[in-house]
């Protein structure tokens, strides 16, 4: 079972709890239920540092920036700040959220390529001095910050294998980085290196290596032109998680990437962008049967969460989540799984063996902490689930500031 931690200052639904150190059991996620409500987000601390600390070991060297948009959490954010972690920050409300939490701000880096200027002056305000662009109207927006800001141009490497292909929306082709920084030079903004994302999910590390290797000539052939030396690689983001079935050996994936960094110049710091695979392992999603109908022969179950709720991310990341029943009786039968709303497209799954169940049982959604509750909704006035931050450490969860926004609150 769970207790509390001790008091901190929160907002409603980020109470932390501690549970068994393996993550939270059938008779937690029940008792969490009937603690908080349901739909409920159970985010498990303890999973976060062992992802973390497993991506670290097998990149020795790199510097983890978590980038927030999966899961943007105080408590997620309290607990990497302690083990050490960089972060990677996007838009102003992401600087807030690291802000309150007492990160350092040369910790931080901001990579969207795109920005407002507000962006702009809200991460200088807070002491963000790296940023990301890919094109030369978003060079341009630094003349006027270029004595506090340097940049690093983001690259575009198209990846066939990966899921989301991140590399359309931005970045710019190789050949085009002499020329931006060339510009750069002429207007006084300084480029410290280059950037990468090879996209979300990718299947193998091969792509990573063939960027590796581009950036690393693109480097060579920018000192040969008498411009200024690039001392800063960031490779991004992408490395996979397992929706189902064994989890991703993270050390042998990446071990071709650690090669491919090995032929690097010494003086080049390395950096990276993980976000799903710190976040998605962490989160467990609870939600309730809240109806049952018997359609062409097959029994549907109408939970109160659905696509437009935790299950966003099977539109909008195209992951598909390992869920199963707490309970229920009988053989498993062919089922569907509805969302709540009253939209025909909220559906979890069209064809899902379950076993008999009744409205109050509950079903249970793993590996389901990035891309789901961020892109969350409020849509037709269903409550998004509630987060609850388990097994944060003591000396974290003390000094953890809960923003009460609507979204951190869930």
């Amino acid at each position: 079972m769970f207790t509390r931690s001790r008091p901190v200052r929160q907002a409603p639904g980020l109470q932390p709890v501690k549970i068994r150190a393996a993550g939270p059991s059938d008779a937690d996620l029940r008792a969490l239920v009937a603690r908080f409500g349901s739909p409920l987000m159970v985010v498990d601390c303890a999973q976060v540092r062992r992802q973390y600390r497993a991506l670290k070991a097998a990149l020795p060297g790199v510097d983890l920036h978590y980038a927030l948009k999966p899961l943007p959490h105080a408590a997620v954010v309290a607990e990497l700040r302690e083990e050490g972690a960089w972060f990677d920050l996007a838009t102003s409300g992401e600087v807030d959220l690291v802000k309150a939490q007492g990160v350092d701000p040369e910790r931080c880096i901001h990579t969207h390529p795109i920005k407002r200027d507000a962006d702009i002056r809200d991460a200088l305000r807070f002491g963000v001095r790296t940023f990301v662009a890919d094109n030369p109207e978003e060079i341009r927006k630094f003349v006027r910050c270029r004595r506090r800001a340097e940049l690093l141009l983001r690259v575009s490497f198209r990846s066939p294998t990966a899921v989301v292909d991140l590399s359309r929306k931005f970045g710019c082709e190789p050949g085009a980085v002499r020329g931006l920084l060339e510009l750069a030079r002429s207007l006084g903004v300084r480029v410290r290196g280059l950037s990468f994302h090879v996209g979300s999910q990718v299947a193998d590390a091969s792509k990573y290596v063939e960027a590796i290797a581009a950036c690393r000539d693109l480097m060579a052939e920018a000192l040969l032109a008498g411009l200024p030396c690039l001392d800063v690689l960031d490779i991004g983001g992408g490395f996979p998680v397992a929706y189902g079935g064994a989890p991703v050996d993270i050390g042998a994936f990446c071990a071709p990437i650690r090669a491919a960094l090995a032929t690097l110049p010494r003086h080049v710091r390395v950096i990276a962008e993980p976000g799903r695979f710190i976040a998605a392992p962490s989160g467990t999603c609870v939600a309730t049967v809240m109806g049952k109908a018997e359609r062409a022969g097959r029994p549907w179950y109408y939970l109160d969460d659905g696509v437009y709720g935790s299950y966003s991310g099977q539109l909008f990341d195209h992951a598909t989540y390992p869920v199963e029943a707490l309970g229920g009786s009988g053989e498993p039968r062919p089922s569907v799984l509805a969302g709540p709303t009253c939209d025909s497209i909220d559906v979890i799954r069209e064809d899902i063996a379950l076993p008999g169940l009744e409205i109050g049982d509950l079903v249970v959604g793993r590996v389901m902490g990035a891309y789901t509750s961020a892109s969350a909704t409020d849509f037709n006035f269903f409550r998004r689930a509630r987060i609850v931050a388990v097994n944060e450490r003591p000396d974290v969860a003390g000094r953890v500031v809960r923003l009460a926004s609507r979204r951190a609150a869930g």
